[in-house]
């Protein structure tokens, strides 16, 4: 199992989240069915690694938000059009 250390984020919107991408990080939000949705901030070199391993969409993730560790599968990965560098990635709770 990939396990994925992340910080939960504070500010959020579009230009949160550029300034976190020009900073190597990646912003992201864990959805569940009934709880509040959580927004998150990953290590982009870190995500890489993991994204292209076969296993990572097969048997998901474990993502270490502030010590507390969340099962997570990823459902949505955007990526930019030209460069293909991803920029954000939505995971649901398992």
């Amino acid at each position: 199992m990939i396990t994925l250390d992340a910080q939960k984020r504070e500010v959020l919107g579009r230009g949160a989240s550029r300034r976190l991408r020009r900073a190597e990080q990646i912003p992201a939000i864990i959805i569940a069915k009934g709880q509040e949705t959580l927004s998150i901030v990953l290590d982009e070199k870190k995500l890489i690694v993991a994204a292209l391993k076969d296993e990572f969409y097969s048997e998901g993730c474990t993502i270490n938000v502030n010590g507390e560790a969340i099962a997570c599968k990823p459902v949505a990965m955007q990526r930019h059009p030209v460069s293909s560098r991803i920029i954000h990635v939505d995971f649901m709770r398992v």
